[in-house]
């Protein structure tokens, strides 16, 4: 059955692209996030043990929010490492990191995540996607909040 939600065929292929790429990021900081939790050392190890599992958690369900949209515009959502990889503007970590560039490399994903969404918006505005937007802004409120708790971490 054909989709009539007010927003032609094109730009909902349109959208549902920045939405996978916005995926993409959002998978791929989780999958660091969690990687971070299990192997980070030092004296911030229980704090940042306890603050990266928060994090990927709320990542995850993050990712069936933006995936569900993806869906509800009418496309498939990417849901391979290979599409991911692809899609991200997050590159994985190599090796275990020390804690201090845990946090670091955790920052710049959170702010690569805010410059996704936020590139997404110009074509919301043209179609009034209003449900996507509201998604979006959402999700930059957390990263931009996450971001600045992590670099407070860093604050001498």
């Amino acid at each position: 059955m054909d989709i009539n939600i007010g927003i032609e065929e094109q730009d909902r292929k349109a959208i549902a692209e920045g939405l996978s790429r916005l995926l993409a990021d959002t998978y791929t900081l989780y999958l660091k996030t969690h990687n971070f939790h299990w192997n980070v050392t030092g004296p911030m190890f229980n704090t940042l043990h306890a603050m990266f599992e928060q994090q990927y958690t709320e990542l995850a369900l993050a990712v069936d929010q933006i995936a569900e949209r993806i869906r509800a515009l009418g496309q498939y959502a990417p849901g391979t490492y290979a599409e991911y990889s692809r899609l991200s503007s997050i590159k994985e970590a190599d090796g275990v990191p020390a804690a201090e560039d845990m946090i670091k490399q955790l920052v710049q994903g959170q702010e690569a995540v805010v410059r996704t969404a936020r590139s997404i918006f110009p074509l919301l505005d043209k179609v009034s996607d209003e449900p996507t937007a509201d998604l979006l802004t959402q999700r930059m409120q957390v990263h931009e909040k996450t971001a600045w708790m992590l670099r407070s971490l860093l604050a001498a």
